[in-house]
Order: structure tokens, then C-alpha cells, then sequence
């Protein structure tokens, strides 16, 4: 198969195959707009749809996790999205999200863990100090960012919960509500949005829940209240909006995997040597910046989780 390496891939090139297989449908639904208005070199954000929460985080410690890169801008932040459940462009979810509901949120805890119990988002958090750790954010569409996520480490929650030791995965749901969620009229995918990671991922010091940014309180458009960041991994990996945290023996059917299993594999980390199947990952595009740069292996996170997958074919485990 010849895959094209153009020095500029432009976003109207990177179109999820499962949504152009859905063409007709998406068409008739007529719930959001078709993708491909716009090369990713020319976007610049917009002040009018990069809202924030306005609502500050106390007591916030800095991580020494954090990278020392340049920031993006909270208008680069906050304006350019994935967030399917809220359309499929990259200004929709800031559009659209004003529509979630957040302030009386729950999560539900299964699965193979000590006591199953559905927790308010207070209850469930709070026990924890909050960090901010600056974070690379790479997307498989070859663009990134850097963050200041604010939130807490993955493993601690896990520990409090207490999984049994049968449990190998952690399987995360999004919730599933048409009408604050527009999106996800469309299927796009298997709604709803399901992710997983395996239980030494889960514990690596770097995963955390993420509940603010930019010393806010998370913004609906970035997965607000409480969403997965795992900075080695492709940015669908960090699931948003979560609404259950389940333990399990067996590998989660993740959403991607399930929809599109030759181009989106359940790992899912950042390897600039394997191509996604309709384009480069060889090279990135910051955003904010017109020149490409080359993508590091596990987002340049090689150094702390490389030895998570020794001994794996990273070119079939993708």
C-alpha cells in the first residue's frame, strides 16, 4: 500500500474512516458538521469559543513530572478539540458544551474491586492533593500541545479503591446522554465512549485524573469534571467526562479498537515509526507553530515507561 507523506497534512486528510464509512448516515442525522473545512497549518483559535470554567482550584502543588516546554495558549487549550460526543469538528465541543451538566456528577466503581459503590465527584477526589503537571499532548491527527492539566495520580484512586487481584485492566466509561451530548445522535463509533488501560499502566506514576486546567476547574470542552490523561499515549487514550471506573480480568473493547481495530489498537502509544495507516506519525505540528517537528517515541516519555512494554512487538501491539 503506498501511504502519501506530504509536508503538510491537512486536517480534511485525517477524517476517521469509521466517520467516512457512516458518510450517508451522518448526512441524514444532519447533528453536526461534516469534517474538512480547514488545513490544521491555518488555524490560529478564537477567543469566542475558548471559554474556561472562571472557577479557580485551591491548594494546587506543582508536580516535578511537569515538562519545562512553552506552553499552548488556553485559547489553543480550550478552542481545538476532539470531543465526538459534542460533533466532530475541532471548534464544536467549545460550540457545544455548554450543554453538560456537571455540577451534581458520579462515579461508578465495579468490577472487581472490594466494594463496588457509585461516588460523588467531591467524594471521589477529594482525598487527594491536587497537582498541576505540564503535560505533551500528542493526537493521532499528528498535532499536539502542551498542557497544564491539574489533578490527581491514577494510582492513588486505584489504591484507595482497592482492586482484587484478579483484576488485570481498568476500563473507563464516558457518560451516555443524547441530548446534552449531540454527538453522540451520530455513530460515529460504539456509544458510549469506553477506554481501558492495563492495571501497570493504570499504577505508572504519570496517569492521573485530571479535574482543572490552567488553575481552573476543567472546562466542559476538555472533559469536564474528571477525565484520564496519559501523556505516552495518543490523545483519544484520555478518556473524558467519565462516569465508571471498572476493574476486569480481560482486555476492554475500547471504542476505537472496536470501531476501527486496523487503524486504532487498544495501546495506542505514541511510535513515530509506525504509520497510521492513511498517514505519517513520523512528524507533528505544535500548535501555534508553522514548522513540523519529529515525534518522539512514547511522546518523549520513553525514559519513564518504556520498560512497561519490554519484550512487546510495538508494531503489532499498536
Amino acid at each position: 500500500m503506498l501511504i502519501r507523506r506530504p509536508p503538510d497534512i491537512r486536517y480534511s486528510e485525517v477524517t476517521p474512516k469509521a466517520l467516512y464509512l457512516r458518510r450517508r448516515e451522518f448526512i441524514q442525522t444532519a447533528a453536526a458538521a461534516t469534517i474538512g473545512a480547514a488545513a490544521l497549518a491555518a488555524w490560529g483559535g478564537t477567543a469566542a469559543h475558548a471559554q474556561g470554567s472562571g472557577r479557580k482550584l485551591p491548594n494546587v502543588r506543582k508536580s516535578p513530572f511537569s515538562t519545562t516546554e512553552k506552553l499552548n495558549s488556553f485559547d489553543d487549550v480550550t478552542g481545538y478539540n476532539n470531543f465526538y460526543e459534542f460533533g466532530t469538528e475541532k471548534d464544536d465541543p467549545a460550540r457545544n458544551a455548554h450543554r453538560l451538566a456537571t455540577s451534581k456528577w458520579t462515579v461508578r466503581v465495579d468490577g472487581l474491586v472490594k466494594t463496588p459503590k457509585t461516588y460523588d465527584l467531591d467524594e471521589f477526589i477529594k482525598p487527594h492533593a491536587l497537582e498541576e503537571r505540564i503535560y505533551r499532548l500528542r493526537c493521532v491527527e499528528a498535532w499536539s500541545m502542551v498542557v497544564p492539566w491539574i489533578g490527581v495520580p491514577l494510582a492513588d484512586v486505584i489504591k484507595r479503591l482497592e482492586p482484587q487481584p484478579g483484576a488485570k485492566f481498568v476500563e473507563f466509561t464516558t457518560l451516555l446522554d443524547m441530548r446534552q451530548m449531540p454527538g453522540q445522535r451520530v455513530p460515529v463509533i460504539e456509544w458510549p465512549y469506553v477506554e481501558g488501560l492495563r492495571m501497570d499502566e493504570a499504577m505508572h506514576p504519570l496517569a492521573i485524573l485530571a479535574v482543572g486546567l490552567y488553575g481552573e476547574v476543567l472546562p466542559n470542552q476538555n472533559g469536564a469534571p474528571i477525565r484520564l490523561v496519559v501523556p505516552w499515549k495518543y490523545g483519544f487514550k484520555s478518556i473524558k467526562s467519565i462516569v465508571r471506573i471498572r476493574f476486569t480480568d480481560a482486555q476492554p473493547r475500547t471504542a476505537w479498537a472496536v470501531s476501527n481495530p486496523r487503524e486504532y489498537g487498544f495501546y495506542s502509544n505514541v511510535n513515530p515509526t509506525v504509520d497510521h495507516p492513511r498517514w505519517s506519525q513520523a512528524t507533528e505540528r505544535r500548535l501555534g507553530e508553522f514548522r513540523r517537528r519529529k515525534t518522539e517515541m512514547f511522546n518523549g516519555y520513553g525514559g519513564q515507561v518504556a520498560q512497561l512494554y519490554a519484550g512487546m512487538d510495538l508494531r503489532r501491539n499498536y
